[in-house]
């Protein structure tokens, strides 16, 4: 009966009496009952019928029917009203708002949606009704009312024929559409974005609460607080809303906010270049370049190599869709200051007569005959003295060019004569500024100092270690130093042979040397790969060949390069404090601190690093920013795989059970993806050492 009932369309009758009695003050009970059985008709009938349901009463199957019986029953709300007879919509309003909040607005919509928006293209009466429908869904409703009209409507002139002035009128679908939406979630899409801004921008009473929007995501986007503590994800979804309000902008409202608006971009961009994580500070760049050309029109803009690390970001969900807004803006910008009168053509004019002068005078030259020209090649020194002096005194730019670019092939030939005069030759490279435009000058030096570390350990890692916390370094400098450090320690621990290392086609560890790089992409490469080697596997084919092997040259040092960087991490100096304002620089050694540890595996010092770094960690573990989390993650890691596992759980029981509780957080509530996957390899980790045991 109740099949039929629903073939027949017979509900979409049901609905229409209850508008009838609404009108006439019908009993609310009855209404309150019916309202339960319709919208919880498929449960009802699966409940009693235990999986021998009819297809009819499928829930992909009922509300699309029920939302054919609603716009039946709003065809006859509309008959009545060009009848001038009352009738009620708050029922249909209520069936609607329920089943929305019960999760079912992509069935009811599918069909509710496509057929009001070609109702309401050019009948204001249908208007009426479908503004009504929605006015009239309760509050507690209203949120899954909106947010699917929102995701289901093809544009935002749609959206706003469907809605009207909802925002203005309703406190409710104004939190939502202004708050919720935008700075409480980050999971929609671009287009529904798009179509909330839109529909916000198309109206004069509307267009108050755009302003105030824009304000408001300014504010977050400005906030330091919310730059560390929300994840990028949200960061790349605010900025998309900043682009595209900025896009709805018109020249009065700009210029009426105009203070406003540099001032927030002033402040955010400050934030986002402060973040250790490059997406972010890209994110800054792109967003604070297009409110300086959307505020300053006539004068000087904001620029940055945008287009040059855009390049490094291409595997960065986002970061895409916000140059591609980013550069629908410069479009409009562009075509709204077309030069035109004739102010535009007199300066064509004048510049085309000056590039018309110089022409002339540039082909009455004369060329000079140089292809009989050879290039003067400076001799490089040959002695490990010599390039003191060069590097030190020399006024001779090309014998220092020399110098600088043979110095590294030099150290290696004369390991003797270099360790007489290492501290100083290691002191003169730390110091050492480019003279000339020298290409790779940064690379040259940086290998130079590897050079001298490798070749006299133990006092040039003292004293690059104590340079670290010294007094009257930049922190460029200090960075240098833990870069060197981790390719030293990295050339130290891999095998040789004759003097030259064995290059196999394993990946030996490594850290990203590119200024704004995240080095803790190939650390947790490495962290998978080191898994990987730990798991044991069966099968036949042919067997591998036997990698290159020696004798361990890190573990007579290791100790040297990595128990002076972890003493002074919280003593702050004049000019540097690594707990406070230079955090990148602390998120940069805890990442050198755990290439150390991993390192150091089957060396004698491995157990004692491993407790000090573990302390270290857990010092540190409610750090504000997820690159320094992300380090002390990959730090645990290094512990779990470097240190045996015996000495693991007999010296180090306790840290690694506070360890585990802080880890099983991290994975619940750490607002960074990236921390919560690594917390749970090594939670995964930890279990497996326990399987072993």
């Amino acid at each position: 009966v109740l099949e039929q009932f629903l073939q027949e369309g017979r509900i979409s009758a049901l609905m229409w009496e209850v508008c009838q009695q609404q009108a006439q003050a019908g009993s609310p009970e009855v209404q309150e009952a019916l309202l339960n059985k319709i919208v919880c008709l498929p449960d009802h009938v699966s409940n009693k019928l235990q999986g021998k349901n009819p297809p009819v009463f499928f829930p992909q199957n009922y509300f699309p029917l029920l939302g054919g019986a609603i716009i039946q029953v709003l065809q006859k709300i509309s008959d009545s009203l060009r009848g001038g007879l009352d009738c009620s919509i708050s029922f249909v309003s209520h069936v609607l708002g329920k089943v929305c909040v019960h999760g079912r607005q992509k069935e009811i919509l599918s069909v509710l949606v496509p057929r009001l928006t070609d109702l309401t293209k050019s009948d204001c009466i249908w208007q009426r009704i479908c503004w009504r429908l929605v006015e009239c869904v309760p509050d507690r409703w209203m949120e899954a009312v909106v947010l699917g009209f929102v995701q289901r409507a093809p544009g935002a002139d749609t959206l706003s024929r469907l809605l009207g002035n909802l925002v203005v009128k309703n406190k409710k679908a104004q939190f939502v559409v202004t708050q919720k939406v935008l700075l409480l979630q980050y999971c929609h899409t671009t287009a529904v974005l798009q179509n909330l801004l839109g529909y916000l921008s198309l109206d004069s009473l509307r267009h108050a609460l755009l302003i105030k929007v824009l304000q408001e995501l300014l504010e977050t986007w400005g906030s330091s607080s919310a730059v560390k503590h929300s994840p990028p994800e949200q960061q790349q979804y605010i900025s998309k809303a900043i682009l595209i309000c900025l896009s709805h902008l018109k020249e009065p409202e700009i210029e009426s906010c105009r203070e406003e608006l540099l001032t927030s971009m002033m402040e955010g961009v400050k934030c986002h270049l402060d973040s250790n994580l490059p997406q972010i500070r890209r994110l800054g760049m792109i967003v604070a370049e297009s409110i300086s050309s959307k505020i300053n029109t006539d004068g000087p803009v904001l620029k940055f190599q945008v287009k040059v690390i855009m390049k490094f970001v291409s595997g960065v969900q986002g970061l895409e869709e916000i140059k591609a807004l980013h550069q629908m803006i410069q479009g409009i910008i562009a075509s709204s200051n077309t030069l035109s009168g004739n102010k535009g053509r007199q300066q064509h004019f004048q510049k085309e007569r000056i590039s018309i002068y110089k022409k002339q005078f540039d082909d009455d030259l004369i060329p000079y005959d140089m292809s009989e020209d050879k290039e003067l090649k400076t001799k490089a020194p040959v002695y490990i003295r010599d390039c003191i002096e060069v590097l030190t005194g020399s006024e001779d730019v090309d014998k220092w060019e020399a110098t600088v670019k043979a110095l590294e092939t030099l150290v290696r030939k004369n390991p003797a004569a270099t360790r007489e005069v290492s501290m100083e030759l290691a002191k003169i490279l730390l110091h050492l500024e480019e003279k000339t435009c020298i290409e790779g000058f940064v690379e040259l030096r940086q290998r130079a100092q590897v050079a001298v570390l490798t070749t006299d350990p133990i006092p040039v890692a003292k004293y690059l270690t104590s340079q670290f916390y010294s007094l009257n370094y930049s922190l460029r400098q200090r960075v240098d130093i833990l870069d060197v450090l981790v390719l030293a320690a990295q050339e130290l621990s891999y095998p040789k042979s004759r003097g030259k290392t064995k290059h196999s086609g394993a990946q030996k560890p490594c850290i990203q040397l590119l200024p704004g790089s995240d080095s803790s992409k190939d650390w947790r490469r490495i962290v998978d790969e080191r898994i990987k080697s730990k798991t044991r596997r069966f099968a036949t084919g042919q067997s591998q060949v036997e990698l290159a092997s020696g004798p361990n040259e890190f573990n007579s040092v290791a100790g040297h390069f990595f128990f002076p960087l972890i003493q002074h991490f919280d003593r702050p100096l004049t000019t540097f404090d690594l707990l406070g304002e230079d955090y990148f620089v602390l998120g940069r050694l805890v990442h050198t601190l755990a290439i150390l540890m991993y390192l150091a595996v089957n060396t004698v010092a491995v157990t004692a690093m491993g407790k000090a770094l573990l302390e270290f960690v857990w010092a540190l573990r409610f750090h504000t920013d997820s690159y320094v989390r992300q380090g002390l993650l990959s730090c645990i890691s290094s512990v779990l795989l470097s240190v045996p596992a015996e000495r693991l759980l007999e010296d180090m029981t306790e840290e690694l059970l506070e360890a585990q509780s802080w880890l099983g957080d991290v994975v619940e509530k750490d607002p960074d993806g990236d921390c919560r996957r690594l917390a749970l390899q090594n939670l995964l980790l930890m279990e497996n050492l326990k399987k072993k045991l």
